[in-house]
């Protein structure tokens, strides 16, 4: 189905008439919270955060506690031990367009970045820099700094623009001949800048460097093709568009062709050839599982399973499509009612260069989202002065968003933000 921003989003009927088309519509009963109809409904857009909870997922965790661990015990490894293969070989059918035995589901994103580094610099011997971007998430540049300090290579941080992305004739001019890897984002946390992957994977492996990709804030939000683009190796989240629950465990990507030649800096005993001989010297696995590490984390993997099940039934293409119809209606309300109290776009204008979510940008944004947060809209806030929107196409509506933008104008125009202190509360 083709999804286009409402003829005309200023008024409530288009958005309205918009969700009377969605072939979407029916998977909005399947999360919890989702089915509201109430006018002083709660309006979530923070999706790219964390995703709501499906209605099957409490049903599909309770039947592993209490049938598989709690009557089965410990005869029941025989249906868990195979399961970060199995979810891995689901996503990326279903969603990442990779093939069977290249995605592996467990661990944490910073974890699986730290092994995926570490292995990419292994395989780039005499090469001494890792090359990553100066505006990517948090823990995509300590980890990067991080490894690089501890194998004495040098960290170039690539400039970005806070709103438009990296500029990729400035990264090219960052990889020389001795960039061993580079670690980048493909939807940018903050502005949702939208990389081209199959591009910039080409212009790296012209210079002989490895990429290691965090889909993060892509996966479940726009298509990643992970085998069309060419991509070396990846990591990503599950909470966010997959709606696999806080803390669910993350995934990692490794082109087949680059499985033997790479080695995980974790020996643990899942990603050993043959784990229960308990042999005196590690052996890594063949595949995708030698960069397992632990044992895996059964309930979650439960949990991102039900996600994963539900993202691939609905379709990336159609998910896509509705999200960028859903963006374009923010950036035309936030152009027509937020515009003149001084709020600004701090994403690419241009709906093919942005993922998931939309990032306005202004002076007071921390007091706008509690403001809004108070009435009923939930947004987040990026320093230093964004406002982040997130509707998630399984769940959210057309109504849903121009009933936030109402909301938002509201704000601004009774300046109700302005009886929220100016300063982020620090927790202790």
């Amino acid at each position: 189905m083709h999804y286009t921003c409402p003829v005309d989003p200023l008024e409530r009927a288009a958005a309205e008439a918009a969700d009377a088309h969605d072939e979407l519509a029916g998977f909005r009963s399947r999360f919890a919270g989702a089915d509201d109809d109430a006018p002083d409904r709660l309006l979530y857009l923070d999706g790219n955060s964390l995703g709501r909870m499906p209605r099957e997922t409490p049903a599909v965790v309770a039947r592993v506690v209490e049938q598989e661990w709690g009557r089965g015990l410990v005869g029941s490894w025989s249906s868990w031990i195979g399961l970060a293969t199995e979810v891995g070989d689901r996503l990326a059918e279903g969603v990442l367009g990779a093939r069977p035995g290249e995605v592996l589901v467990g661990d944490s994103t910073t974890v699986n970045l730290f092994k995926l580094l570490h292995a990419a610099i292994d395989a780039r011997p005499g090469r001494d820099v890792v090359v990553c971007c100066a505006d990517d998430f948090p823990t995509d540049r300590y980890v990067a700094a991080s490894v690089a300090r501890s194998r004495g290579l040098e960290l170039r941080e690539v400039p970005a623009d806070l709103d438009a992305g990296l500029d990729t004739d400035v990264l090219a001019a960052a990889l020389d001949d001795r960039a061993a890897v580079l670690l980048l984002s493909h939807v940018a946390y903050r502005s949702g800048a939208l990389a081209d992957l199959a591009g910039i994977t080409r212009l790296a492996r012209e210079a002989g460097a490895l990429v290691v990709w965090d889909l993060s804030h892509s996966v479940g939000s726009v298509p990643v093709e992970l085998g069309a683009s060419g991509a070396d190796l990846a990591v990503g989240c599950t909470y966010k568009y997959l709606n696999g629950g806080p803390g669910a465990p993350a995934f990692l990507y490794v082109r087949r062709e680059l499985q033997e030649s790479l080695r995980s800096p974790i020996a643990g005993w899942f990603g050993a050839r043959d784990q229960f001989e308990m042999g005196p010297v590690y052996e890594p696995a063949e595949g995708i599982e030698r960069f397992g590490a632990g044992t895996p984390p059964v309930l979650g993997l439960a949990a991102v399973d039900v996600g994963v099940g539900i993202t691939a039934e609905a379709g990336i293409d159609r998910l896509a499509a509705k999200g960028r119809a859903q963006g374009e209606m923010i950036v035309a309300l936030a152009d027509a009612w937020l515009a003149p109290h001084g709020v600004v776009l701090a994403s690419p204008r241009d709906p093919a260069r942005r993922g998931g979510h939309v990032t306005l940008a202004h002076p007071q944004a921390w007091q706008l989202t509690q403001a809004l947060i108070a009435r009923g809209v939930v947004p987040d806030f990026r320093t230093p002065d964004r406002v982040r929107l997130g509707p998630a196409p399984l769940y959210t509506r057309f109504v849903d968003v121009w009933d936030a933008m109402d909301r938002f104008r509201e704000v601004l125009t009774t300046r109700e933000h302005e009886r929220f202190p100016a300063e982020r509360a620090r927790v202790t």
